[in-house]
């Protein structure tokens, strides 16, 4: 089975509120047994359009990656984080 991974790009508006993201998204990576592989540190852009803050989260499946998302653990979360930052999120199915 071929592990998922969420790439995600994120701009935050509001660094104190983001806390509040990231405490309230732990249960659900946890659960989904999310492994953090870049989360936030330098990057250097090559092309395109560049978000300050870029992560990219390993998950045993692309199905773990996705139910990781739609769960109400996540979905809480990311409420949080849609009023505090900017963000593209995509899955992918590793090789």
């Amino acid at each position: 089975m071929s592990k998922g991974y969420w790439i995600a790009r994120v701009d935050v508006r509001d660094a104190e509120r983001y806390k509040d993201y990231v405490a309230a998204a732990k249960p659900a990576f946890e659960r989904y047994g999310a492994r953090f592989l870049a989360r936030g540190g330098a990057f250097k852009r090559l092309e395109g359009e560049a978000r300050d803050r870029n992560v990219v989260i390993e998950f045993p499946s692309l199905e773990a990656a996705v139910d990781c998302y739609n769960s109400p653990e996540y979905q809480l979360a990311a409420a949080i984080r849609q009023e505090v930052a900017s963000a593209e999120i995509v899955v992918v199915e590793g090789v």
